[in-house]
Protein backbone atom coordinates (compact mmCIF):
# COMPACT_ATOMS: atom_id res chain seq x y z
CA UNK A 1 0.00 0.00 0.00
CA UNK A 2 0.91 3.70 -0.77
CA UNK A 3 0.64 6.57 1.50
CA UNK A 4 0.38 9.84 -0.40
CA UNK A 5 -0.14 13.30 1.31
CA UNK A 6 -1.92 15.82 -0.47
CA UNK A 7 -1.52 19.48 0.75
CA UNK A 8 -4.66 21.23 -1.23
CA UNK A 9 -5.43 24.69 -1.18
CA UNK A 10 -8.12 26.53 -3.22
CA UNK A 11 -8.79 30.86 -3.41
CA UNK A 12 -11.18 32.76 -4.53
CA UNK A 13 -10.07 36.94 -4.60
CA UNK A 14 -13.19 38.74 -4.39
CA UNK A 15 -15.05 36.41 -2.64
CA UNK A 16 -16.96 35.36 -5.31
CA UNK A 17 -14.38 36.25 -7.88
CA UNK A 18 -11.32 34.69 -9.59
CA UNK A 19 -10.24 31.59 -8.43
CA UNK A 20 -7.72 28.66 -8.39
CA UNK A 21 -6.29 25.58 -7.20
CA UNK A 22 -3.25 24.45 -6.18
CA UNK A 23 -1.90 21.17 -4.76
CA UNK A 24 1.53 18.92 -4.06
CA UNK A 25 1.98 15.49 -3.69
CA UNK A 26 4.30 13.86 -1.11
CA UNK A 27 5.06 10.48 -0.04
CA UNK A 28 5.01 9.33 3.39
CA UNK A 29 7.91 10.75 4.64
CA UNK A 30 6.61 14.11 3.34
CA UNK A 31 8.57 14.25 0.08
CA UNK A 32 7.46 16.52 -2.40
CA UNK A 33 6.38 14.18 -5.76
CA UNK A 34 4.79 16.85 -7.87
CA UNK A 35 2.95 20.17 -7.71
CA UNK A 36 -0.16 21.10 -9.77
CA UNK A 37 -1.84 24.50 -9.88
CA UNK A 38 -5.02 25.70 -11.94
CA UNK A 39 -7.24 28.37 -12.66
CA UNK A 40 -10.91 27.69 -11.89
CA UNK A 41 -12.77 30.41 -13.35
CA UNK A 42 -14.06 34.14 -12.58
CA UNK A 43 -17.29 34.58 -9.62
CA UNK A 44 -16.50 31.34 -7.34
CA UNK A 45 -15.94 31.41 -3.82
CA UNK A 46 -13.02 30.59 -1.53
CA UNK A 47 -15.62 27.42 -0.17
CA UNK A 48 -15.76 26.03 -4.14
CA UNK A 49 -12.48 26.48 -5.00
CA UNK A 50 -11.33 24.62 -1.81
CA UNK A 51 -13.81 21.64 -2.88
CA UNK A 52 -12.24 21.99 -6.30
CA UNK A 53 -8.75 21.88 -4.47
CA UNK A 54 -9.35 18.67 -3.32
CA UNK A 55 -11.39 17.33 -6.35
CA UNK A 56 -8.66 17.79 -8.58
CA UNK A 57 -6.02 16.26 -6.09
CA UNK A 58 -7.67 12.91 -6.38
CA UNK A 59 -8.53 13.09 -10.18
CA UNK A 60 -4.94 14.36 -10.87
CA UNK A 61 -3.23 11.51 -8.78
CA UNK A 62 -5.54 9.08 -10.67
CA UNK A 63 -5.13 10.39 -14.06
CA UNK A 64 -0.40 10.72 -13.11
CA UNK A 65 -0.36 7.58 -11.83
CA UNK A 66 -3.35 5.52 -13.04
CA UNK A 67 -5.97 3.76 -11.15
CA UNK A 68 -4.34 0.59 -10.30
CA UNK A 69 -2.37 2.67 -8.04
CA UNK A 70 -4.66 4.68 -6.98
CA UNK A 71 -6.32 1.55 -5.11
CA UNK A 72 -4.16 0.60 -3.68
CA UNK A 73 -3.05 3.96 -1.66
CA UNK A 74 -4.45 5.53 1.30
CA UNK A 75 -4.47 9.29 0.62
CA UNK A 76 -4.39 11.94 3.38
CA UNK A 77 -5.61 15.24 2.49
CA UNK A 78 -4.78 18.04 4.01
CA UNK A 79 -6.37 21.16 4.00
CA UNK A 80 -6.67 24.62 5.81
CA UNK A 81 -10.45 24.82 5.29
CA UNK A 82 -12.06 23.77 8.91
CA UNK A 83 -15.48 24.11 6.94
CA UNK A 84 -14.57 21.94 4.27
CA UNK A 85 -13.25 19.46 6.88
CA UNK A 86 -15.85 19.53 9.19
CA UNK A 87 -18.23 19.02 6.44
CA UNK A 88 -16.39 15.80 5.23
CA UNK A 89 -16.37 14.28 8.66
CA UNK A 90 -19.84 15.18 9.11
CA UNK A 91 -19.45 17.56 11.88
CA UNK A 92 -21.19 20.30 10.14
CA UNK A 93 -24.26 20.32 7.34
CA UNK A 94 -23.76 20.96 4.01
CA UNK A 95 -26.96 23.66 3.18
CA UNK A 96 -25.11 25.56 -0.41
CA UNK A 97 -27.06 22.91 -3.27
CA UNK A 98 -23.28 23.76 -5.15
CA UNK A 99 -21.72 22.58 -1.99
CA UNK A 100 -23.67 19.53 -1.82
CA UNK A 101 -22.78 18.77 -5.64
CA UNK A 102 -19.39 19.12 -4.91
CA UNK A 103 -19.11 17.02 -1.83
CA UNK A 104 -20.83 14.56 -3.55
CA UNK A 105 -18.42 14.38 -6.49
CA UNK A 106 -15.72 14.33 -3.76
CA UNK A 107 -17.40 11.17 -2.16
CA UNK A 108 -17.80 9.59 -5.53
CA UNK A 109 -14.02 10.05 -6.12
CA UNK A 110 -12.93 8.29 -2.98
CA UNK A 111 -13.95 5.00 -3.92
CA UNK A 112 -11.10 4.81 -6.21
CA UNK A 113 -8.91 4.67 -3.86
CA UNK A 114 -7.91 2.36 -0.78
CA UNK A 115 -8.65 4.73 1.40
CA UNK A 116 -9.20 8.44 1.77
CA UNK A 117 -8.71 10.48 5.38
CA UNK A 118 -8.86 14.06 5.67
CA UNK A 119 -6.75 16.05 7.99
CA UNK A 120 -7.17 19.96 9.04
CA UNK A 121 -4.01 21.84 9.44
CA UNK A 122 -3.27 25.37 9.67
CA UNK A 123 -2.43 27.53 7.09
CA UNK A 124 1.41 27.63 8.30
CA UNK A 125 1.46 23.79 6.82
CA UNK A 126 -0.20 24.73 3.53
CA UNK A 127 2.00 27.54 2.20
CA UNK A 128 3.15 25.63 -0.70
CA UNK A 129 -0.13 24.92 -1.94
CA UNK A 130 -1.30 28.20 -1.16
CA UNK A 131 1.58 30.07 -2.98
CA UNK A 132 0.46 27.52 -5.89
CA UNK A 133 -3.12 29.26 -5.70
CA UNK A 134 -1.66 32.50 -6.10
CA UNK A 135 1.01 32.14 -8.75
CA UNK A 136 -2.15 30.84 -10.79
CA UNK A 137 -4.30 33.49 -9.89
CA UNK A 138 -1.12 36.40 -10.70
CA UNK A 139 -1.02 35.23 -13.45
CA UNK A 140 -4.11 35.57 -14.93
CA UNK A 141 -4.16 38.74 -13.62
CA UNK A 142 -1.07 39.64 -16.08
CA UNK A 143 -2.56 38.00 -18.83
CA UNK A 144 -5.99 39.88 -18.38
CA UNK A 145 -3.57 43.13 -18.20
CA UNK A 146 -2.22 42.46 -21.16
CA UNK A 147 -5.20 41.61 -23.19
CA UNK A 148 -6.28 44.98 -22.77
Amino acid sequence: MKNIIAYTDGGARGNPGPAAVGIVFCNGKKKVIEKHSKYLGDNLTNNIAEYKAIIFALKKFKSRFGKKLAKETQMEIRTDSELIYKQFIGEYKIKNEKMQQLFIELRNLTVDFKKVKMKHISRNYNKDADELVNQELDKREKDNKLDL
